[in-house]
């Protein structure tokens, strides 16, 4: 009930593009509510919940939603795609706009267990550029691309991570559905990409 609630609320704001203010509340305390009820108390330790490819529902993000405003080009699907084993995070922003012209911006980084909800990131690298010199077809294929060492035709570099203090609190997860809050103050609702 309080899943469906959510999933109600947050179903045409286009991640959280479209919301109002009004909107912004209603969807934070179902958010909260959601929480509330949270069937994997141990987010951390539950790796075959967390594994997977995640397409973002919605959320509070104004760096993922400023993307959106960069002029003749649109935000698309954005996923975090999650490899438990590696402990690696993959960030993976579509973007549209003129013809040929179609986009990622892209992040990978590393996570550390800090207790059973709250993990610790830190970013490596980016990669920023057209999908066509890419070769970006899914994020899967594009993540093993990335693994087998691949350099890009895009704006390809490595972050430094020394001043980094990033982390992110996992609030729930059950089979298809994961809500996160980050240090920023952003909150992020999830679902899994059946492959």
């Amino acid at each position: 009930m309080r899943k469906a609630a959510l999933l109600e609320a947050i179903a045409f704001q286009n991640r959280g593009l479209l919301a109002t203010e009004t909107d912004k509340t209603a969807i934070l305390a179902a958010v909260a509510q959601l929480e509330d009820i949270n069937p994997t108390p141990r987010p951390v330790e539950a790796a075959d919940l967390l594994d997977g490819n995640w397409r973002l529902l919605y959320t509070t993000s104004r760096s993922l939603l400023n993307i959106d405003q960069v002029p003749l080009f649109k935000l698309g699907q954005i996923y975090q795609c999650i490899r438990a084993k590696s402990a690696k995070i993959y960030n993976i922003a579509e973007v549209y706009g003129l013809p040929y012209l179609e986009s990622i911006v892209s992040v990978t980084a590393r996570f550390e267990p800090l207790s059973e909800r709250r993990v610790l990131v830190k970013f490596e690298r980016s990669i920023s550029g057209l999908q066509r010199l890419i070769g970006y077809n899914s994020p899967s294929d594009f993540i093993q691309q990335i693994e087998s060492g691949k350099n890009f035709l895009a704006l390809d570099f490595g972050i430094e991570s020394r001043d980094q203090k990033g982390w992110l609190d996992i609030t729930y997860l059950d089979n298809d559905l994961r809500i996160g809050r980050g240090n920023e103050g952003s909150v992020f609702v999830l679902t899994k990409v059946i492959k």
